[in-house]
C-alpha cells in the first residue's frame, strides 16, 4: 500500500521552490549594483550592508536568547513538582 505525498513532500517541488529561491536572490543582488539606493548614513551604501547587518543581528538575537535562558530556564519536572504539592497541600492536612 503505497501512501500519497503531500505538495511539499515531493522532491520535484522542493527543487522547484529552492531554484525559485535562488533565481529571486541572484535579481535581488544583480538589482543592488543598478538601483540607487537613498540612503541616511554612509554606511548604509556600502555593497552587502544590509545583509551583514541582519546577520549580525540574528546572530546577537541567538546569544541574548541563550543568556536569558539561564534565567527562564526551569526544571524538567518543574509542572509535576506543583502538581504534587498542591495535591499534597488538599489531601495531607486530614
Amino acid at each position: 500500500m503505497s501512501q500519497s505525498q503531500d505538495f511539499f513532500d515531493r522532491p520535484a517541488t522542493l527543487r522547484l521552490i529552492l531554484n525559485s529561491l535562488y533565481v529571486i536572490c541572484a535579481l535581488l543582488v544583480g538589482l543592488d549594483f543598478v538601483i540607487h539606493r537613498h540612503t541616511e548614513h554612509p554606511w548604509e551604501g556600502l555593497y552587502g550592508f544590509y545583509p551583514i547587518y541582519g546577520f549580525i543581528g540574528c546572530v546577537i538575537l541567538v546569544l541574548v536568547a541563550k543568556w536569558m535562558r539561564k534565567g527562564l530556564m526551569r526544571e524538567e519536572n518543574y509542572y509535576q513538582q506543583t502538581r504534587e504539592s498542591k495535591t499534597e497541600n488538599t489531601h495531607g492536612g486530614d
